[in-house]
């Protein structure tokens, strides 16, 4: 029994860093996921690099995006560099 009562304060140590780190940290993955499966040509993005533009094309099969930053200026960025989606378009209605 002695040798149990020693090992309850690092069971408990884990089950604190797993609610309060590793679980949150999954769930903000899943989102990022979500959302950038989300992207659709029109939305406005930021890039992990800073840059903000809109999407002109999205390659399915590539993981690539085409992203406008400036008049004529195009970029191509890979989907899962996106760190956030500032607007979102509307789905386009059948």
């Amino acid at each position: 029994m002695e040798a149990f009562a020693q090992f309850i304060p690092l069971i408990l140590i884990f089950a604190i860093m797993y609610f309060l780190l590793i679980r949150p940290q999954q769930k903000k993955v899943k989102e990022h996921q979500a959302m950038v499966a989300a992207v659709r040509r029109g939305d406005e993005v930021v890039t992990q690099g800073g840059l903000i533009g809109k999407v002109s094309k999205v390659k399915d099969g590539e993981n690539e995006l085409e992203v406008e930053i400036a008049d004529g200026v195009k970029v191509r960025v890979v989907q899962s560099t996106l760190s956030d989606v500032k607007s979102k378009t509307e789905p386009v209605k059948s």
